[in-house]
């Protein structure tokens, strides 16, 4: 999912991760997830890492999905269910999850069209993708796009309307239901016909 250096780096930070980030904003993740045709039962939270995000969502009983080892032993210890994996080949079946949030971290994938492939294909029809980004055209995203490179991250930012334009290839209907220096966009899988 993360490039092997993110992962490692994420590995050696996970004991300090929570001190240093914000809380996740639970308004715009709760806008995205509303627009969901489904009941929310199986949600899945790739890239959750410490679970900081998973924490926000607004559903009873989400699942961390993320690569780094370390990342996940701090949300297992929050109570948190939690996979270790490659979101490029997610271990679930076809349409058999209602929504699958990434929260700060698509930038850290590097193959963001196989990730969005699996996405779409675990997906439930009327079920959603939400994901929660920095804008590298805002000052503190061009900040942050700039510290990343110098710790030595492969990111892969894009605007809001960059990350919708992608999406949308994959026959999503899309919406910014967030914009800014972060920014929410969310990507419902169309019904089957």
């Amino acid at each position: 999912m993360h490039g092997a250096g993110d992962v490692r780096f994420f590995d050696r930070f996970a004991p300090l991760y929570d001190i240093v980030m914000p809380p996740a904003e639970s308004e715009a993740l709760s806008a995205g997830l509303a627009r969901a045709d489904v009941e929310l039962d199986r949600v899945i939270d790739i890239g959750g890492g410490s679970g900081r995000a998973t924490l926000a969502l607004p559903v009873s009983d989400p699942l961390v999905f993320d690569q780094s080892a370390g990342m996940l032993s701090r949300a297992s210890n929050r109570g948190l269910d939690c996979v270790q994996g490659d979101a490029r080949s997610l271990p679930f079946s076809d349409e058999s999850i209602d929504a699958v949030t990434v929260v700060d971290a698509f930038h850290h994938m590097p193959n963001q069209r196989t990730v969005t492939d699996e996405v779409v294909r675990v997906l439930k029809p009327g079920g959603v993708f939400v994901v929660q980004e920095f804008n590298p055209k805002t000052v503190r995203g061009r900040g942050l796009e700039l510290a990343e490179k110098l710790v030595g991250f492969g990111s892969a930012f894009s605007t809001p309307r960059e990350l919708t334009r992608f999406l949308e290839q994959f026959e999503l209907e899309t919406e910014v239901v967030e914009d800014g220096f972060e920014f929410t966009v969310v990507a419902k899988k169309r019904e089957s016909h």
